[in-house]
């Protein structure tokens, strides 16, 4: 039996679903989803192993025109899920605008084949929907178009059709028992930023970032100790809030989904640091996991 495997990259703007889908796809919460643009950052690898195939979705942040070298990486990995992939699921909703043009240019140009996934449709008519079905049609005539739903599961099987139908002939690019290529440090860590993304208003989750610091395991319980780190002393207080109420808040909700994830019970230590124009600082951008080429 011929085994087939690819890189299946998870394209389009900033809140479109695209992690919804993701976690779908895999059928496990690997990406954090907020309704905030700008919740993923990084690129995250989930994998659907079968018999004779291996899918590797590549969940990536959204498309945007940056303003600051944080968002400079994070376009970079959209670039970068350009020129691996072996098949594009571009994704879009109900009335988004192009925000990169030159990316989708390139995708159009490209032999890859793409799937371009209508997200969302439970929040609109038939009618917008076949809107937006023939827009995507003449935009890139080759594709194959998907109505769906994510977040209802709808069009999913569809979807999992069409990709495992372009997948190459190749071995596995992975051990077929793993669900991911981010370690748990990295896994806790965005648990902790969506409950941030989730609980505060305004620019402070979009100030912040996470580090897992210590992560020790034994049989009974995690012991974590993570630090949120933010660029002025005005936006630590607010994290911490009046005798500590705020973070104690962001502690008690992540730890109900770290102990959900890992179905082990959790000592989960947050604290808060300065870390002054992080997102505009190379240094402090590679040690947190962001690579800059400009």
């Amino acid at each position: 039996m011929e085994h087939k495997a690819g890189f299946v990259n998870i394209i389009g703007n900033p809140n479109v679903g695209k992690s919804t889908l993701m976690n779908a796809l895999v059928g496990e919460k690997l990406s954090i989803i907020t309704k905030k643009c700008q919740t993923t950052r990084h690129r995250i690898l989930g994998l659907v192993n079968g018999e004779d195939f291996q899918i590797v979705f590549s969940d990536t942040p959204g498309i945007l025109n940056p303003h600051y070298k944080l968002q400079q990486c994070m376009l970079q990995q959209v670039e970068g899920a350009l020129s691996d992939a072996d098949v594009f699921l571009v994704v879009t909703d109900m009335g988004e605008e192009i925000k990169n043009k030159e990316i989708y240019e390139n995708i159009k140009r490209s032999n890859i084949p793409v799937v371009v996934v209508i997200n969302k449709i439970d929040l609109a008519s038939q009618e917008k929907v076949n809107e937006i079905i023939e827009h995507w049609q003449k935009e890139i005539p080759r594709a194959d178009i998907v109505p769906c739903s994510a977040l209802h599961s709808m069009g999913i099987e569809k979807v999992m059709d069409l990709v495992k139908g372009y997948l190459p002939a190749s071995p596995a690019y992975y051990d077929k028992d793993m669900l991911t290529d981010k370690s748990m440090r990295f896994l806790v860590s965005e648990i902790i930023r969506e409950k941030i993304l989730l609980i505060y208003d305004k620019e402070i989750p979009y100030s912040t970032e996470v580090a897992v610091e210590e992560f020790k395991e034994s049989e009974q319980i995690n012991r974590i100790r993570a630090v949120i780190f933010t660029e002025r002393d005005s936006q630590k207080k607010i994290l911490i809030g009046r005798n500590g109420s705020m973070i104690k808040k962001v502690g008690t909700e992540a730890r109900k989904d770290i102990e959900e994830f890992t179905e082990k019970k959790c000592f989960l230590e947050l604290m808060v640091k300065v870390k002054k124009d992080w997102r505009n600082c190379e240094r402090d951008l590679r040690n947190f996991g962001y690579e800059s080429k400009r």
